[in-house]
C-alpha cells in the first residue's frame, strides 16, 4: 500500500528529476542552454514537482497559458535533500508539529513543502499525496547556480500522452519510484513512514 505521503520520482545514484512548466521563451532558453537565462526571476517562489503526472495536471498537459513548455530538470540529490532539510510545511499539520507556534517558527525557511493529491494517468486525484517544493531566496540561487545537472524539454511527451486514451498512458510514463530520505529530513518535510 502506498503511504499517504511519499516522494516518488525518477532518480539515480546522483540525481533526481523535478518538473516545471514555463512560457515558451523561458522553457526554450533553459532546454537549449541547460540552464535558466541570466535574467531568470529569482525574486518569486520557484515551484518544482518530482511527479510527472502532477505536473501534467498543473499544466493541463502543457496547454495552459504560461505553462506551454514542460521541463524535466535533473538536479543533484545533495541539493534536493538540502532543500527538504531547510523546508517548512505550507500548512500546519499536527502530526508533524506539536503546535502552531512550532510550525510558525519554520516560516522563515527558504523552502515550502506542500503535499497535494497524486494523479492517475487520467489525472484523477488519488488517495495518496505528491510533493511540491517552493524554493525562495537562498534555495532559488542554489537551484539555479549549483544543483542543475541537465534540463530536458518533455513538452512533446506531454502532448503525445495527452492524445492517448488514459488506459494507454501508463506504459509510456516516466518510471518513478520511492525516493529514500534520511529519517531526520523525512520528519522535517512531513513524510509518511
Amino acid at each position: 500500500m502506498t503511504p499517504l505521503r511519499q516522494i516518488r520520482a525518477r532518480h539515480d545514484e546522483h540525481t533526481i528529476t523535478v518538473y516545471q512548466a514555463y512560457n515558451p521563451e523561458i522553457g526554450e532558453y533553459a532546454a537549449t542552454h541547460g540552464r535558466f537565462a541570466p535574467d531568470y526571476n529569482r525574486n518569486r517562489m520557484t515551484w518544482v514537482k518530482p511527479s510527472f503526472l502532477w505536473m501534467m495536471y498543473r499544466s493541463g498537459w502543457a496547454t495552459k497559458p504560461g505553462q506551454e513548455r514542460v521541463l524535466a530538470v535533473r538536479i543533484t540529490r545533495e541539493g534536493f535533500e538540502w532543500a527538504l532539510a531547510h523546508s517548512g510545511l505550507s500548512h500546519f499539520d499536527s502530526s508533524v508539529h506539536g503546535d502552531r507556534a512550532e510550525w510558525t517558527a519554520t516560516r522563515h525557511r527558504p523552502v515550502r513543502v506542500q503535499w497535494d493529491p497524486e494523479r492517475s494517468p487520467a489525472l484523477h486525484a488519488l488517495p495518496h499525496r505528491s510533493l511540491q517544493m517552493g524554493l525562495s531566496r537562498e534555495a532559488v540561487d542554489r537551484y539555479v547556480d549549483e544543483w542543475i545537472v541537465g534540463i530536458d524539454d518533455v513538452t512533446d511527451l506531454a502532448h503525445r500522452l495527452h492524445a492517448l486514451d488514459p488506459g494507454s498512458r501508463a506504459a509510456e510514463l516516466p518510471v518513478e519510484r520511492p525516493y529514500p530520505l534520511p529519517a531526520d529530513i523525512a520528519a522535517t518535510c512531513g513524510l509518511s513512514s
